[in-house]
């Protein structure tokens, strides 16, 4: 067994057979109503197939984007968020039959829970009719988000319907009904995907050095816990996107268009604190400011040199990281060298500046003996949107290896171990 999983219940530990399973995924991979990449789909298969192996009948459960409106509370029940294109995928993945039961819309509170439809697929699901069955999007349900009595009546309904929970989700770490609440009601145990996912977090906080991080983000102040102590775990930080907007208008005194100010506050911030490990930031010297945020138009982007800008110089918005930034010495020394790497990260804001990401993909790319670890939505789907052939040969490539969520991977590294994440302490003996 490996130490990293100590005291943290597995499913392959489980008594299955005949059992109804529930479990819990991350497959939220839908975007306006299609599946932009499945890869965190394919990732659960292990999981999947080691239940129904045991015996074990399944029931399935994500959440899929964010349907609730966080200032009115409202639920919208639409097919931009729904499961429907994920069981369509599965089924022809796995030639298996999966039902989506149909509950009635609560006003602009989501689904309504019916305890006897849930019961009539359940039979159905226990005498084989069916092969599986896969709920509604969980965020669609008032009690998914709750912290009160509706999260206690969602946690007791998902209960009734299985004899075990399973969470197979890494990459939902909120401490949620689906990931937490239901394990107070049933046995649990962590799937193979998270037990992967686990073990895998010790490349970065015992890395084969230099280990380079990069990361990049729309907002500091969400960044600055994470950013710290890879300060202090990595060899050296690349920061990119809006953070390293923030940052170098901190650090050069300058204003850059669409900053806000608790962006450069939470910059000041990690700067005073990065001053003890100021030779471990690298900074890309060549960044593209564009007039627009409108797109990539002629005319009106250009390249500028950090180095050339003096204190009070106004920038329009800054919105890529130049390709040449890699072919800096210092940079192509350090990436030529490191022997890890930890990137999540988009550089530029794509698609209308996407070279950045490109140029920093394919640099990594090149040192073939570095251990490579990706992790983050975007990041993934950059990667295989802007290089596809070498996307799919990373895959399969055990130099790499893609975690299924970016906000669990840096909350871990904040916490320095994924056992202070709520969903993994619910697992605990």
């Amino acid at each position: 067994m490996d130490k990293n999983l100590a005291g943290i219940r597995k499913v392959q530990d489980a008594e299955l057979r005949d059992k109804v399973v529930l479990v819990r995924v991350d497959h939220n991979v839908v975007k306006e109503g299609m599946i932009k990449d499945p890869f965190r789909i394919d990732i659960t298969l292990g999981t999947m197939f080691n239940i129904l192996a045991k015996g074990g009948k399944l029931i399935l459960m994500t959440h899929v984007g964010r349907p609730r409106d966080k200032k009115t509370g409202e639920i919208k029940v639409s097919d931009k968020t729904s499961v429907e294109p994920i069981v369509s995928y599965l089924q022809k993945k796995l030639y298996v039959k999966f039902s989506i039961p149909e509950f009635e819309v609560d006003g602009n509170n989501g689904l309504k829970w019916d305890s006897a439809l849930m019961q009539h697929h359940v039979e159905d699901l226990r005498s084989g009719k069916i092969s599986g069955i896969y709920l509604p999007n969980t965020r669609w349900f008032r009690g998914e988000e709750d912290k009160g009595k509706y999260a206690a009546e969602f946690a007791a309904q998902l209960a009734e319907i299985a004899d075990i929970f399973v969470n197979d989700a890494f990459g939902s770490w909120q401490p949620h009904v689906s990931t937490v609440g239901v394990t107070k009601h049933l046995p649990s145990y962590s799937g193979r995907l998270m037990q992967n996912e686990i073990i895998e977090l010790q490349s970065i906080f015992q890395p084969e050095q230099p280990l380079v991080a990069v990361v990049a983000g729309s907002k500091f102040d969400t960044k600055i816990g994470p950013l710290r102590a890879l300060l202090e775990k990595a060899d050296y930080l690349m920061l990119g996107g809006v953070i390293y907007n923030a940052y170098l208008a901190a650090r050069y005194k300058i204003k850059i268009a669409g900053l806000g100010e608790d962006d450069i506050a939470s910059a000041e911030e990690f700067l005073e604190f990065s001053k003890q490990y100021e030779d471990k930031i690298i900074e890309p010297p060549v960044v593209i400011e564009s007039d627009t945020l409108e797109g990539k138009r002629e005319n009106q982007y250009r390249k500028i040199n950090i180095h050339q800008l003096t204190a009070g110089d106004e920038l329009k918005y800054i919105l890529d990281v130049a390709p040449e930034a890699f072919e800096d010495s210092k940079i192509k020394e350090i990436f030529g060298r490191a022997k890890s790497f930890f990137v999540n990260a988009v550089m530029g804001l794509t698609p209308h500046f996407p070279d950045g990401t490109i140029a920093l993909f394919d640099t990594i790319d090149r040192n073939s003996s570095a251990y490579k670890m990706f992790a983050g939505g975007d990041t993934l789907q950059e990667f295989r949107i802007l290089l596809p052939g070498k996307y799919l040969n990373a895959v399969d490539d055990s130099q790499y290896y893609f975690f299924s969520g970016g906000g669990t991977i840096l909350t871990a590294i904040e916490e320095g171990s994924a056992i202070g994440l709520e969903p993994v302490k619910a697992l605990m003996d």
